[in-house]
């Protein structure tokens, strides 16, 4: 009793320490975050960016100032990579001390073969650790020639008159249209200056003749296209025509916040009226949409949402007639962070976890870094969720730094970090020893170990690492044990299946390396009972037919026992393999009870079996009662006897429908006889009635007058009732019925034992 007092206390006692461990480890993380904050320091990461490189399109032999700014626990180092590599200081470029990266003449394509453009990235480096800005890409400003020259244009008056010229260019060049050597009036609604490089002029007349031309323009330089020209002929013909579209959208690949031009031209008399509509029903909206023009749709601000096909249509005034035609637009968004991941502190020998969600059209790419290099997963780091799970086991100092998590996609690239500091103390426990783990059944596995050699003073408690053997580090679970138990048994496992485990000892100061992992695998599993079919084929014959079952383990074969009741020995086993699943038991004794039993067996052993007790003994009484006959010649009786039957009982039915037709007939003459002379007393006439009864049955023979009796005739009755006569029709019937029903119970009776 004082002994079963003590370990209870113990347990509790132990429990207890657990309980502080983990309080005193928040507590020291808590302090950690709380000195940070009070310093005034951001301890989020120790070191991030306030101020990141942007895309930028440099202008050639032209200076290029590059921004980069930090903020973090000083002494801070910074530098830069282009397209992978170190920039070292040099008369080209130089780095101040804030960050930011100067480029004195930005070159295309330098004496050497190489070029400033490409893609930047500034570096921080502290005593934390490295972190890498986003990568900024820098192009030069460039001016193409037209591909896209303007041609000259016959119209009719008041009809619709278009040019178009286009260009490639960084940035992309502003467009603008000059008629006669004069800027266009766009004052004036009749002309149209798409951003695209498309002049539309509606209802033209003899003035807008001339010579068109457009200007490009941007950071790069100025250029001038081709002249077209612009005939007009007499007035527009009022006959009908039928609405066209000259011109309709184009498919558009664009960025969040660009502005898409959709253009539609349409012709046609009268003037058809041009409609927008998106091809999945979904509506257009009204905000950032702008019609240009007679016809042109212009979405300002593009985001996601848009994206979609859109339909224009050309509608003949006052009629359904249309045409229509439809262009794409795709609308990429730069990656962007959902859930960024966050700093942790951690004990040395606990896991890791950081998190890292990011959105963006198409979708974004994940890649993780470690103090500036790219992490590779293995070992004791693994990647998971599509790279958005960055899971570190067992943590040592050597995992301590600043890790960054990359989104890119097609659109542009972002980036966030965040520190993982190791928390080490000293004094921490040794490792456990003499680990070992003895499988005790096909679902539980016991583990033991023995107590550190060293430091085992302020141990409080022991932490079992389970995993399947074949399953990944990060599928591991854990198992927490008092200071006072060095064994655990592992329930619920499944059989066959190989476990490994270690073990560490808890301080609350942190937690000790992990010990050597120990495999074991738990027991193989018997198969569940089959399910016991059997059927009596004789008074010597038993057939047993069976089906697996299909819980626990698989089976290999099945072992068939059987016996007298109530005799201590079994005749078996006879073995069958697993595919067979019936068997006859012959030259049994028709007098006794057996009992048969059936088990399945397989590589661990014999599973439970089924039993099942069979009578022969009633076997062999049903067989007596049913004696077996001639089906042939007792059909044919049976049928000559029931036709004999018939014919008899159809001769006695026309004999008393003769002797009822005379009878009726005399009363019927008698009657008419005394109306005419006097009314009969009352004596007379039923002494003549029963006179004539009997008269008339006695002219039946003795079988008809049997058959009456039985069913209930007397020779004092008036006349033979309707029903009477309808059994002596059927009763030959309702014996062969009766006949039959019993042979087909007692088939079913023996069928059934």
């Amino acid at each position: 009793m004082i002994y079963d007092a003590i370990q209870r206390y113990a347990n509790v006692i132990g429990d207890i320490f657990i309980c502080t461990f983990m309080l005193s480890l928040y507590m020291t993380v808590f302090a950690y975050v709380f000195v940070c904050v009070s310093s005034g320091v951001m301890c989020e990461a120790e070191l991030s960016f306030t101020l990141e490189p942007s895309d930028i399109i440099a202008v050639q032999e032209q200076p290029l100032m590059l921004h980069c700014q930090v903020e973090g626990i000083p002494p801070i180092t910074m530098q830069w990579r282009h397209n992978g590599l170190l920039l070292t200081q040099e008369q080209h470029h130089t780095t101040f001390i804030n960050g930011s990266l100067l480029i004195r003449h930005f070159q295309k394509t330098k004496s050497d073969g190489s070029s400033d453009e490409g893609d930047y990235e500034c570096m921080a480096q502290n005593s934390f650790g490295l972190v890498v800005s986003r990568k900024a890409r820098i192009q030069a400003a460039t001016m193409a020639d037209f591909h896209v020259q303007p041609e000259s244009v016959h119209a009719e008056e008041s009809g619709v008159a278009r040019f178009q010229c286009q260009i490639h260019g960084l940035p992309e060049p502003v467009i603008s249209w000059e008629k006669d050597g004069r800027p266009v009036d766009t004052k004036d609604e009749r002309y149209t200056l798409l951003p695209t490089g498309v002049l539309q002029i509606t209802g033209v007349c003899e003035e807008d003749s001339g010579k068109f031309c457009c200007m490009a323009h941007n950071s790069a330089g100025v250029k001038y296209s081709a002249e077209a020209h612009l005939t007009v002929s007499g007035s527009q013909s009022s006959v009908y025509k039928e609405p066209m579209i000259l011109v309709g959208p184009e498919n558009l690949t664009l960025t969040v916040h660009q502005t898409a031009i959709l253009e539609c031209v349409a012709t046609g008399y009268p003037r058809p009226i041009v409609s927008w509509s998106r091809l999945d029903g979904r509506p257009i909206g009204v905000e950032g949409i702008q019609v240009l023009g007679t016809g042109n749709l212009m979405i300002s601000d593009v985001g996601v949402q848009h994206s979609g096909v859109y339909v224009c249509a050309a509608n003949k005034p006052g009629t359904r007639v249309r045409r229509t035609a439809q262009g794409r637009l795709v609308v990429q968004a730069p990656a962007e962070f959902v859930q960024a991941p966050q700093s942790i502190a951690r004990p040395v020998g606990t896991t890791a976890i950081f998190t890292c969600q990011a959105q963006g059209e198409p979708e974004p790419q994940l890649t993780w870094l470690k103090n500036g290099q790219i992490l590779e997963p293995g070992g004791h780091v693994r990647l998971r969720n599509n790279n958005s799970t960055l899971t570190i086991n067992s943590i040592s100092q050597d995992d301590e730094a600043i890790y960054q998590c990359i989104a890119e996609n097609s659109a542009g690239s972002t980036q966030a970090s965040a520190r993982l500091t190791v928390l080490w103390a000293n004094g921490l426990p040794g490792v456990p020893t003499h680990v070992q783990a003895e499988a005790l059944s096909p679902t539980t596995i016991q583990v033991s170990w023995m107590e550190p050699d060293q430091n085992t003073q302020g141990i409080v408690g022991y932490v079992l690492h389970i995993r399947k053997t074949t399953d990944p580090v990060e599928m591991e679970y854990e198992e927490a044990v008092g200071k006072m138990t060095l064994q655990q048994i592992i329930r619920d496992l499944e059989p066959s299946t190989s476990y490994t485990f270690y073990v560490k000892a808890y301080t609350s100061h942190g937690a000790s390396k992990a010990s050597d992992a120990v495999t074991e695998s738990t027991h193989g599993e018997v198969p569940g009972p089959p399910s016991l079919y059997t059927k009596v084929v004789n008074n010597s014959v038993v057939q047993a037919t069976w089906e697996p079952s299909s819980k626990m383990g698989q089976h290999q074969g099945f072992r068939l026992y059987y016996r007298r009741a109530h005799t201590p020995l079994f005749t078996g086993p006879i073995t069958f393999p697993r595919n067979i699943t019936q068997y006859n038991i012959t030259q049994l004794d028709p007098a006794l009870v057996y009992e048969i039993k059936l088990l399945a067996y397989n590589q661990h052993g014999d599973g439970n079996a089924t039993i099942r007790f069979v009578s022969l003994r009633e076997a062999v009484e049903k067989s007596v009662l049913d004696t077996p006959c001639d089906c042939v010649k007792d059909q044919q009786s049976k049928t000559s006897t029931t036709g004999i039957i018939i014919g008899i009982h159809i001769g006695v039915t026309c004999i008393i429908f003769c002797v009822l037709f005379l009878t009726f007939s005399y009363r019927g003459r008698l009657i008419m006889c005394k109306t005419v002379q006097a009314t009969p007393q009352v004596g007379h006439s039923t002494g003549l009635e029963s006179s004539s009864s009997s008269q008339g049955l006695s002219g039946l023979n003795g079988s008809a007058r049997r058959d009456l009796e039985v069913n209930g005739s007397t020779a004092g009755k008036k006349m033979v009732d309707s029903n009477e006569l309808e059994r002596l029709f059927t009763q030959p019937n309702r014996q062969d019925t009766s006949i039959v029903s019993s042979d087909t119970e007692s088939a079913a009776s023996t069928k059934d034992f």
